[in-house]
């Protein structure tokens, strides 16, 4: 069987105007190398739920991308993380939400998937779930981010001098990572996971731990969403481009399109997504100013970008 993977670090990125040759760089190295640890997984022979957790696991330790590490603030000026994944075959699924203390939230959506009877698990019980099993913590000051704070202030100042929701820009709105794999056992897993949106009201549950809005895998397909949360929620995104392919018999790409620069556009929806099918095809749409993706398809052939 071939094997594949794609993997995002959000949409929504910085503008190409003001992106620096050194930021540019470090972003395609980050992707690059999430990207290889996905892909060695499935080299090796490993399942697509592996690769997937380790692809994703990368971007939540590296500081450019807004899960994990490099989380965003909400309105009181602390991180809320959430992740979900989810194995195709039987349709296993694990989220996490709210959680503030674990340095790897998609591992313990994992957990929570193999180890609990439940799909989803948030707030402090998932942090205590998190600190009974042994998985790696961090205080605050592992998730601090200089760069992340200082777009809190500037969020802050711009909502208290009445801006709004409409007017917030992409690079606020959106930030997630994830990834996409189909093994050589033909199964499809995927992963994502989030600091959400700079200065999200405390307690907000986005798109990502929503299994079908954010995340979804099953026999046929794997996706994985970042954008405008709400939105995703709003068209159930990833359950929805699985349905196209299913009910309607849509190829990947039709069906991925029809969401990304149909529904989501109709509700004034912004971002994107990643997905790949049960024949090693992948599709990497999105209706912002870019996406951070990379991705090996079937063919073996590497793509990274940013940009159109």
């Amino acid at each position: 069987m071939p094997y594949a993977i794609a993997i995002h670090g959000g949409a929504g990125t910085i503008p190409h105007n003001s992106l620096t040759p050194e930021r540019e760089a470090a972003l395609h190295a980050g992707l690059h190398a999430a990207l290889d640890e996905g892909l060695g997984r499935l080299m090796a022979g490993q399942t697509a739920l592996d690769a997937v957790e380790a692809a994703v696991m990368a971007l939540e330790d590296n500081p450019l991308f807004n899960a994990g590490r490099g989380a965003v603030f909400n309105d009181q000026g602390f991180v809320e993380l959430e992740a979900a994944i989810m194995d195709g075959p039987m349709r296993r699924a694990g989220s996490v939400t709210g959680v503030r203390r674990v340095r790897n939230p998609v591992r313990l959506a994992r957990a929570i998937m193999e180890q609990t009877p439940h799909v989803t698990l948030g707030f402090d019980a998932a942090d205590a779930l998190a600190e009974r099993l042994g998985l790696p913590a961090a205080d605050a000051d592992y998730f601090f981010t200089q760069a992340r704070w200082d777009a809190l202030q500037t969020e802050l100042a711009r909502l208290a001098a009445g801006g709004s929701d409409a007017e917030v820009s992409e690079q606020v709105k959106h930030g997630t990572v994830g990834a996409v794999a189909l093994d050589r056992q033909g199964c499809l897993a995927a992963a994502t996971s989030t600091g959400g949106r700079t200065a999200k009201m405390a307690g907000r549950i986005g798109d990502t731990p929503v299994i079908g809005a954010g995340t979804w895998a099953d026999e046929l397909v794997a996706v994985s969403c970042t954008g405008h949360g709400e939105s995703f929620i709003r068209c159930a995104a990833a359950h929805e481009v699985a349905s196209r392919i299913r009910y309607l018999g849509q190829p990947l790409i039709d069906a991925c399109d029809e969401v990304v620069h149909g529904q989501l556009i109709e509700i004034g929806g912004t971002g994107g997504l990643i997905a790949v099918d049960w024949e090693g095809n992948i599709a990497l749409p999105f209706n912002s100013e870019g996406m951070y993706r990379a991705a090996v398809n079937a063919e073996g052939e590497r793509f990274v970008g940013i940009y159109r």
